[in-house]
């Protein structure tokens, strides 16, 4: 997979300052680099421009490295509400999504993923691009919140999926118990979002796994 990933990032993914910036910020408050790889944020900017959403829905912010790739698409038109935890974390994202240009379509819940998902499900809040990037532990109830506020035939995109190809593995002696419980965690979850009434799905083989989900309201 990182060879493919690194094929994918030389050949297709320019270099962003405002990108490259928000990579430094984190570096420089310590803050380790969990962000979505290249490929990944071409493939979420690509994603937003195909879709056209206008009310995007962000789980999990970090210093805003997918917001910003998902601001792009969106070419001015519509706005990105991005739930984050720490506030710290949020505080940062907030400074570098403005300083790129785009704070005014830019909207942040510090807190409880779950507690914002309940507070946009009451505030009866709709969305028709979804992404998902936080605890992989909270992964299906996630999506199950994502489809309440979704609109018919929204795009759920969820990453880490593959667990660095792990699941896909027969072999299932991994050196560490977290990684062994993480593996599971993700193949509850791919096999619950496969198998779901309402969701039509694929996954894509970028960064570590995407997967996409166009919600089915009837």
């Amino acid at each position: 997979m990182k060879e493919i990933n690194d094929y994918a990032n030389k050949l297709f993914v320019t270099e962003d300052p405002n990108l490259h910036h928000i990579l430094n910020s984190l570096a420089e408050q310590g803050i380790r680099n969990i962000s979505v790889s290249p490929a990944t944020g071409q493939c979420l900017t690509f994603l937003v421009q195909v879709k056209r959403p206008k009310n995007i829905l962000e789980i999990g912010t970090l210093g805003g490295y997918s917001s910003l790739c998902m601001l792009k698409g969106l070419n001015g038109q519509g706005t990105l509400t991005s739930l984050e935890l720490i506030e710290s974390y949020g505080k940062l994202a907030h400074h570098n999504i403005t300083q790129a240009g785009f704070g005014q379509q830019f909207q942040l819940y510090i807190g409880s993923a779950m507690d914002s998902l309940k507070q946009l499900i009451a505030d009866k809040r709709q969305f028709d691009f979804f992404f998902i990037d936080a605890d992989k532990e909270s992964y299906i109830d996630y999506i199950n919140h994502c489809i309440e506020l979704a609109e018919e035939g929204a795009l759920i995109v969820v990453d880490n999926v593959l667990a660095g190809g792990a699941v896909a593995l027969e072999n299932e002696d991994y050196p560490l118990e977290i990684i062994k419980k993480r593996v599971q965690l993700l193949r509850e979850f791919n096999d619950y979002v496969a198998k779901h009434p309402q969701l039509f799905s694929t996954l894509l083989p970028i960064g570590d796994g995407l997967l996409c989900s166009v919600v089915k309201k009837g």
